[in-house]
């Protein structure tokens, strides 16, 4: 069975979601970040997991659903806290972000028989899964992050490695305006969506 790994930032005002200003406050922004954090741990939630664990910077609130162990993000950059996300599992383990409400338990359901490794690339360039059937942090530390060619940088390290990856579908990050429509409109029964649709709704008052 799999180990599932979510990194993550406490849904705070300020603190997350910074790039959905000035088109929302960063109240709406937050309970934007909180939303598509409940559905992405519902999504992790519901998938086959031999354990689940929210790797969190900040404190876990009432959006955490019962079955996760919480740890701390460490210091140092997203590659280092990454890294020391992987180092403290053993077997197949599969981490993605909070930035995919759409995700669903049937992508989180991997299959590594003949891979060593899967990976799920976002249409920003960066990556919104990263599996590997035998945790290695050197495979993440000094991959450049949050730049147009952190994907790709990070798929290379793995073929660089010999390891046999296994491609998942590309996903859409939620980091822009325009992103929360796409996203909302690929998941329209979530939390993300109708938290989206109360925020529209209220602003044409």
């Amino acid at each position: 069975m799999t180990t599932l790994l979510v990194i993550a930032k406490e849904p705070r005002p300020g603190r997350v979601k910074t790039r959905l200003t000035p088109q929302f406050s960063p109240e709406e922004a937050a309970a934007l970040a909180e939303v598509a954090l409940t559905d992405t741990l519902r999504a992790v939630a519901a998938a086959p997991a031999r354990r689940r664990i929210l790797v969190l910077d900040g404190r876990p609130g009432p959006w955490l659903p019962p079955g996760f162990d919480v740890v701390p993000q460490c210091a140092g950059g997203l590659d280092e806290r990454l890294a020391a996300a992987f180092a403290d599992c053993d077997g197949p383990t599969v981490l993605i972000g909070m930035d995919t409400p759409q995700v669903t338990p049937d992508l989180l359901t991997v299959d590594f028989d003949g891979y060593d490794s899967c990976f799920g690339p976002a249409e920003d360039g960066g990556f919104w899964a990263l599996g590997l059937a035998e945790p290695d942090p050197q495979l993440l530390r000094g991959v450049p992050m949050s730049t147009p060619v952190t994907g790709a940088a990070q798929r290379a390290r793995l073929v660089t490695a010999g390891l046999r990856v296994r491609d998942l579908p590309r996903l859409r990050d939620v980091d822009t305006s325009a992103d929360t429509e796409a996203v909302a409109a690929l998941a329209p029964h979530g939390c993300f969506a109708a938290e989206l649709a109360r925020l529209q709704t209220a602003g044409r008052r």
